[in-house]
C-alpha cells in the first residue's frame, strides 16, 4: 500500500499505466501530465513514489528530478522510463538520484508493478529510519555524527555508568551544561535531582550560601532556614558551572563536602546534614594553570578531575551543522509557534564556510533564530542567513559612501559583538578572549561603538 505519481504527457498510455499499477500493487494512484503539474501535486499529496516519463514537453523527466535533487535527494523513489533509447539520458536520471529505469517499449507491466513494489519497500524502509533518527534525536541532544561527536557520547556513555565526579572542559557556548545533563539522564541517579549553579554568576560573598544553606538568622536578611545546592541535589548530581571563578576561599570547604560527604548550613555550624552527591564540574579556564597561579587548589582539582570530558568547539564539528542547523530550525519554529521551514542546501553550506573560529552551537542556534524571524516563507534561503555571519573575512562596501574611520568601526563593531556572543557577554572573559587589557577598557570600547546587550 501507498500512493504513486504517474507523471507522462500521453493521456492514454498515462491512464492505462495508472490502471493497470493501481490494480496490480493495491495503491493510490495520482497522475500528472508535466513536471510542473507533478511538481505541484508532491505539494498537495504524501507520495511514495513517483513513475515518471523522461520525454514531455513542458518540463521533462530530467529537469524535475533535478528540481527533485535541489529539495532532497533520494526522500522519494523515483522509477524513470523513456521511449527515445536514450541511454545517456537514463544514466543522468540516475546521477539525479533516480532509483530505477527502463525503456517503455520494452517493459512488460509485471516488472514495471515489482519495480514500484520494491520502490514502495524502499520509501517505506526509509520513513521508518527517518522516525528511529528522530526519536533517538529526542532521546539524546547530542546531535550529530562527527567523529568528535561521537567520541562525545562515547565519553558520557562510559562516564554515566560509575559514580565518579567528572570535569568537562570546553570553550564558551559548547554545551557543557547539555553534556552534564546527559551524564546526570544515563546513570543510576536519572531519578533524582540535577542541580545547577553557575558559580561565575554568584557574587563571592554568595557562593557560600548557595551551596551549603544557611540558618534563619544567619546574616542580615537570612529571614528563614534555606538549605543549599548540595542538599538539594542529595541521591542526585550537581552541576558546578565555570567551578574555574569559585573564590579561593569557597574552595576548601567545597573539597571537604566532597571528601566528607556532608554539609553543614551557614549559621548552623553544629548541626551536620550528610549528602550524597555526584558533582559534575566545568570550566572553560585552563585549570592545571590556575593551579600552577594558586588560584586553583590542587587537591580539589584532583578530586573533581576522576573523570574530564573535552566539549569539542563547533570548528571540530562542521559536519554536524547540517543536523544541528535542522534540530534549531525545528525546535525554534515550534517555540515560536510556526511550522517547520525547510532549509536550502546553500544555505546549508553558507553556514559551513562560516569562521566558527571563535563562535559556538549557542551562536549558531543565534544565527537560525535571526534566520527565521527574517524568513516570511517556507523555506530558510540563503538571503535569510544574516550579512555579518560572514564577520572580519567579509569585504566591506566601498561603496557605502562610508569614511576610513567608519569603516574599521563597522570592522571593529563586528568583531566585538562577536567576541561577546560568544563569551555569554562576560565581560571578563571577552576581554581575555580578545587580549584586552581589561574588563573596563572593553566597557569603554562598547559605548564607544554603541554597542549593548540584546534583550533576551
Amino acid at each position: 500500500m501507498g500512493t504513486i505519481l504517474l507523471v507522462d504527457d500521453v493521456k492514454t498510455v498515462r491512464e492505462q499505466f495508472a490502471y493497470d499499477l493501481k490494480r496490480k500493487t493495491n495503491s493510490e494512484l495520482l497522475t500528472a501530465e508535466n513536471g510542473r503539474e507533478a511538481l505541484q501535486k508532491l505539494q498537495e499529496h504524501d507520495v511514495d513514489v513517483i513513475v515518471l516519463d523522461l520525454e514531455m514537453p513542458m518540463m521533462d523527466g530530467l529537469e524535475m528530478l533535478e528540481q527533485l535533487h535541489k529539495q532532497g535527494p533520494g526522500e522519494i523513489p523515483v522509477i524513470v522510463y523513456t521511449a527515445a533509447g536514450n541511454f545517456q539520458r537514463c544514466v543522468r536520471a540516475v546521477q539525479l538520484g533516480a532509483y530505477n529505469f527502463f525503456d517503455k517499449n520494452e517493459v512488460s507491466l509485471e516488472q514495471l508493478a515489482q519495480a514500484v513494489e520494491n520502490a514502495l519497500a524502499h520509501r517505506l524502509l526509509f520513513l521508518e529510519n527517518l522516525a528511529l533518527r528522530r526519536a533517538a534525536r529526542q532521546d539524546s541532544p547530542i546531535i550529530g555524527a562527527s567523529s568528535a561527536t561521537v567520541k562525545l557520547q562515547e565519553q558520557i556513555r562510559q562516564v554515566a555508568e560509575v559514580p565518579s565526579n567528572v570535569l568537562i572542559f570546553g570553550e564558551s557556548g559548547t554545551g557543557k551544561e547539555l553534556v552534564a545533563r546527559e551524564i546526570h539522564r544515563n546513570s543510576p541517579r536519572s531519578r533524582n535531582p540535577f542541580v545547577a549553579l553557575n558559580c561565575a554568576a554568584i557574587p563571592e560573598n554568595l557562593v557560600e550560601s548557595e551551596l551549603f544553606g544557611f540558618e534563619k538568622g544567619a546574616f542580615s536578611g537570612a529571614g528563614r532556614t534555606t538549605k543549599g545546592k548540595f542538599e538539594s541535589a542529595n541521591g542526585g548530581t550537581l552541576f558546578l558551572d565555570e567551578i574555574g571563578d569559585m573564590p579561593i576561599s569557597v574552595q576548601a570547604k567545597l573539597l571537604r563536602v566532597l571528601q566528607e560527604g556532608e554539609v553543614t548550613r551557614l549559621g548552623g555550624e553544629s548541626r551536620i546534614h550528610k549528602v550524597d552527591v555526584r558533582v559534575v564540574a566545568a570550566t572553560h579556564r585552563d585549570l592545571e594553570s590556575a593551579v600552577e597561579t594558586g588560584a586553583f587548589r590542587s587537591d580539589l582539582f584532583f578530586r573533581i578531575c576522576t573523570h574530564l570530558i573535552d566539549v569539542p568547539p563547533l570548528r571540530d564539528r562542521l559536519q554536524d551543522i547540517d543536523s544541528l542547523t535542522v534540530h534549531f530550525v525545528e525546535r525554534t519554529c515550534e517555540r515560536f509557534g510556526r511550522g517547520v521551514k525547510k532549509v536550502n542546501r546553500e544555505t546549508l553550506q553558507l553556514l559551513r564556510t562560516y569562521d566558527w573560529h571563535r563562535n559556538n552551537i549557542r551562536e549558531l542556534e543565534n544565527i537560525v533564530e535571526r534566520m527565521i524571524i527574517q524568513c516570511p516563507g517556507e523555506e530558510l534561503l540563503p538571503e535569510h542567513v544574516p550579512a555579518d555571519i560572514l564577520g572580519p573575512n567579509s569585504q566591506p562596501d566601498l561603496n557605502s559612501g562610508k569614511t576610513l574611520q567608519q569603516l574599521k568601526e563597522d570592522a571593529e563593531r563586528n568583531i566585538l559583538e562577536q567576541a561577546l556572543a560568544a563569551n555569554d557577554w562576560h565581560i571578563s572573559n571577552t576581554a581575555k578572549a580578545l587580549g584586552v587589557a581589561n574588563h573596563s577598557n572593553l566597557l569603554k570600547m562598547m559605548r564607544r561603538l554603541q554597542i549593548k546587550r540584546p534583550e533576551k
